[in-house]
Protein backbone atom coordinates (compact mmCIF):
# COMPACT_ATOMS: atom_id res chain seq x y z
CA UNK A 1 0.00 0.00 0.00
CA UNK A 2 1.81 3.24 -0.75
CA UNK A 3 1.66 6.28 1.92
CA UNK A 4 2.79 9.31 1.51
CA UNK A 5 4.77 10.96 4.56
CA UNK A 6 4.01 14.75 5.02
CA UNK A 7 7.50 16.40 6.25
CA UNK A 8 6.43 19.32 7.91
CA UNK A 9 8.90 21.77 10.21
CA UNK A 10 9.67 25.22 11.09
CA UNK A 11 10.64 27.13 7.97
CA UNK A 12 14.00 28.45 7.52
CA UNK A 13 16.83 30.03 5.10
CA UNK A 14 20.06 28.35 4.31
CA UNK A 15 21.04 31.94 6.66
CA UNK A 16 19.40 31.01 9.68
CA UNK A 17 20.21 27.67 9.67
CA UNK A 18 23.48 28.07 9.56
CA UNK A 19 26.28 25.69 7.54
CA UNK A 20 26.72 23.29 10.01
CA UNK A 21 22.85 22.50 10.67
CA UNK A 22 22.45 22.86 6.88
CA UNK A 23 24.75 20.15 5.81
CA UNK A 24 23.71 17.98 8.69
CA UNK A 25 20.26 18.29 7.65
CA UNK A 26 21.25 17.19 4.38
CA UNK A 27 23.46 14.47 5.50
CA UNK A 28 20.49 13.03 7.47
CA UNK A 29 17.97 13.42 4.45
CA UNK A 30 20.86 11.91 2.04
CA UNK A 31 21.05 9.03 4.64
CA UNK A 32 17.30 8.52 4.90
CA UNK A 33 16.81 8.15 1.56
CA UNK A 34 19.31 6.08 0.49
CA UNK A 35 18.27 3.95 3.48
CA UNK A 36 14.70 3.84 2.02
CA UNK A 37 16.11 2.95 -1.88
CA UNK A 38 18.15 0.13 -0.30
CA UNK A 39 15.01 -1.51 1.58
CA UNK A 40 12.56 -1.18 -2.11
CA UNK A 41 10.28 1.09 -0.80
CA UNK A 42 11.13 4.65 -1.82
CA UNK A 43 8.82 5.26 -4.95
CA UNK A 44 9.36 9.17 -5.08
CA UNK A 45 10.46 11.63 -3.04
CA UNK A 46 10.83 15.46 -3.40
CA UNK A 47 11.97 18.68 -1.51
CA UNK A 48 9.31 22.05 -1.76
CA UNK A 49 10.39 25.26 -2.18
CA UNK A 50 9.79 27.85 0.46
CA UNK A 51 6.09 28.47 1.20
CA UNK A 52 6.47 31.75 0.09
CA UNK A 53 6.63 30.30 -3.51
CA UNK A 54 3.46 28.68 -3.21
CA UNK A 55 -0.23 29.76 -4.10
CA UNK A 56 -3.58 28.51 -2.76
CA UNK A 57 -6.57 28.27 -5.11
CA UNK A 58 -9.94 28.07 -3.49
CA UNK A 59 -13.72 28.60 -4.43
CA UNK A 60 -15.80 31.52 -2.77
CA UNK A 61 -19.36 32.07 -3.80
CA UNK A 62 -18.56 30.44 -7.07
CA UNK A 63 -15.65 32.59 -7.77
CA UNK A 64 -12.11 31.34 -8.03
CA UNK A 65 -9.68 33.09 -4.83
CA UNK A 66 -5.76 32.85 -5.75
CA UNK A 67 -3.98 33.43 -2.83
CA UNK A 68 -0.17 33.98 -2.96
CA UNK A 69 1.36 31.89 -0.03
CA UNK A 70 0.29 29.09 1.48
CA UNK A 71 -3.32 28.25 3.13
CA UNK A 72 -2.12 27.68 7.22
CA UNK A 73 -0.95 30.66 8.74
CA UNK A 74 2.13 28.88 10.57
CA UNK A 75 5.71 29.01 10.86
CA UNK A 76 6.05 25.84 9.87
CA UNK A 77 5.93 24.50 6.02
CA UNK A 78 5.14 20.96 4.25
CA UNK A 79 8.86 21.43 3.12
CA UNK A 80 9.03 17.90 1.08
CA UNK A 81 7.06 14.22 0.56
CA UNK A 82 7.99 10.54 0.25
CA UNK A 83 5.77 8.22 -1.19
CA UNK A 84 6.64 4.38 -0.03
CA UNK A 85 5.04 1.07 -0.37
CA UNK A 86 4.56 -0.63 2.06
CA UNK A 87 2.70 -3.58 3.35
CA UNK A 88 0.82 -1.64 6.21
CA UNK A 89 0.25 1.57 8.39
CA UNK A 90 2.48 0.00 11.07
CA UNK A 91 5.26 -0.19 8.65
CA UNK A 92 4.69 3.52 7.65
CA UNK A 93 4.95 4.30 11.23
CA UNK A 94 8.35 2.79 11.39
CA UNK A 95 9.78 4.47 8.42
CA UNK A 96 7.68 7.89 9.36
CA UNK A 97 9.72 7.08 12.92
CA UNK A 98 12.82 7.39 10.79
CA UNK A 99 12.90 10.54 8.99
CA UNK A 100 15.11 13.40 10.09
CA UNK A 101 11.85 16.10 10.56
CA UNK A 102 10.02 13.82 13.17
CA UNK A 103 13.04 15.32 15.76
CA UNK A 104 12.63 19.10 14.61
CA UNK A 105 8.81 19.25 13.21
CA UNK A 106 6.11 16.58 12.49
CA UNK A 107 5.69 13.48 10.05
CA UNK A 108 2.18 12.95 8.93
CA UNK A 109 1.53 9.80 7.40
CA UNK A 110 -1.44 9.53 4.54
CA UNK A 111 -2.78 6.69 2.25
CA UNK A 112 -2.50 7.60 -1.23
CA UNK A 113 -5.55 6.48 -3.51
CA UNK A 114 -5.07 5.55 -6.94
CA UNK A 115 -8.51 6.50 -8.53
CA UNK A 116 -12.22 6.50 -7.70
CA UNK A 117 -15.15 4.35 -8.59
CA UNK A 118 -18.38 5.33 -8.17
CA UNK A 119 -16.93 8.51 -6.51
CA UNK A 120 -15.20 6.87 -3.73
CA UNK A 121 -11.43 7.43 -3.64
CA UNK A 122 -10.20 3.30 -3.63
CA UNK A 123 -7.12 3.00 -1.67
CA UNK A 124 -4.04 1.72 -3.49
CA UNK A 125 -2.23 -1.29 -3.50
Amino acid sequence: MRYTLLLHYPEATAETLGAEALAEGQRAFASYAATLHGAGVLVAGEVLQPSVASTTVRMRDSALQVQDGPFADTKDQLGGTIVIDVPDLDAAIEWARQAPPVHWGAVEIRPGAVHTVDGAWTPSA
